[in-house]
């Protein structure tokens, strides 16, 4: 079955029978073939440009690998026992109930679904759960030390009163907390590189200027312990 897809002239194949859909998008020359769970789109897997999107299809089948898997989120023990292809972001939100991770755009690109995966920034919108096994997931739940200190970056964040919608504001800051992990003291340029998250409301300027305090406040941290 071949239709349209959510732009003009995206090509988009779905096999009967079978809950994938692969859209051809020519102004990125790529494709994405996407899994469909739950009236929402996550991304499977992308193609090269060259890809036969007509004998993919063709060739995919419905053949989905059920088993538990066994990881600690936000110090806890917690387990999921379903589809080993489930993207982290809907077994964190949709199945452990912690709605702090958001859905932005399903393949990987925007960052609003950032959580830390033994301590380093991933995508999980594009991180099947598989992963995560024997692993630790952090999510902004998690993020702060304890209930009664909040980490650096959030309290820059307060201070530079980074958020206007706030919608992306709980991914740009686990990717912040990951690049101060590995840069201690990020200049400008660092971290236009390194912060690739998206805000839909431009708020980049507070946000260079939040990691720049938590900078500071992470280095003062260290000085008094």
């Amino acid at each position: 079955m071949t239709g349209r897809g959510c732009h003009p002239g995206n090509e988009q194949i779905r096999h009967p029978g079978n809950r994938r859909a692969i859209i051809r998008d020519p102004r990125r020359g790529e494709s994405v073939t996407f899994a469909l769970r739950t009236n929402r789109l996550s991304t499977f897997r992308r193609t090269t440009p060259s890809a036969d999107l007509h004998a993919i299809a063709a060739t995919s089948t419905d053949k989905y690998s059920v088993g538990m898997s066994k990881f600690t989120l936000n110090g806890k023990p917690a387990e999921f026992d379903g589809d080993s292809s489930t993207p982290l972001l809907w077994v964190i939100r949709d199945h452990l109930n912690l709605k702090g991770t958001k859905y932005g755009c399903g393949i990987g690109q925007c960052g609003a679904c950032t959580v830390h995966l033994d301590g380093k920034a991933v995508r999980s919108c594009v991180t099947p759960v598989t992963a995560a096994e024997g692993r630790s997931i952090t999510t902004i739940e998690g993020l702060a030390p304890s209930e009664n200190q909040l980490h650096p970056v959030q309290i820059a964040w307060l201070e530079n009163d980074v958020p206007q919608c706030g919608y992306c504001q709980a991914g740009q800051i686990m990717a912040a907390a990951d690049l101060l992990s590995r840069e201690p003291n990020p200049n400008d340029d660092t971290i236009d590189e390194q912060i690739t998250n998206i805000c839909r409301c431009g708020t980049y300027v507070r946000i260079r200027k939040a990691i720049h305090r938590a900078a500071e406040l992470s280095a003062d941290n260290k000085a008094v312990s």
